[in-house]
């Protein structure tokens, strides 16, 4: 179950949240290869924030997989996933970091690894 957790300093009040979850997690899933159904997003918003000694707006994000990652997936992901920031949020691509974390079933909370399991057949 790939999961996409994103902080940024912009306060999403008045944002549109549904249209970036929405689109995160259809760029998610099919750069991955997973089903969205199996895909989660966390948008979290007015977290403090300093990118190169500024508070301009700015986002972090990591994304866990069980599988899928790789260095041209997740150069795509990298770049899809800022595209959706500076267009949904005004966050410049330069002022976006994205950590990835390919990790194992058994790493994984219990119904990961039966979505996992199901996921394989």
């Amino acid at each position: 179950m790939p999961c996409l957790n994103i902080s940024t300093n912009v306060n999403l009040e008045g944002v549109d949240t549904s249209s970036v979850l929405s689109e995160a997690t259809s760029t998610v899933a099919k750069l991955i290869g997973k089903p969205e159904a199996y895909v989660m997003i966390v948008l979290k918003g007015s977290v403090p924030i300093t990118f190169g000694g500024t508070e301009q707006p700015a986002a972090y994000g990591e994304l866990v997989s069980i599988g899928g990652l790789n260095a041209d997936v997740n150069k795509k992901l990298s770049a899809a996933i800022a595209d959706i920031l500076e267009t949904k949020l005004s966050i410049p691509k330069s002022r976006f970091f994205l950590k990835f974390y390919d990790t194992k079933a058994h790493q994984s909370q219990e119904y990961a690894q039966c979505l996992h399991a199901l996921h394989q057949y």
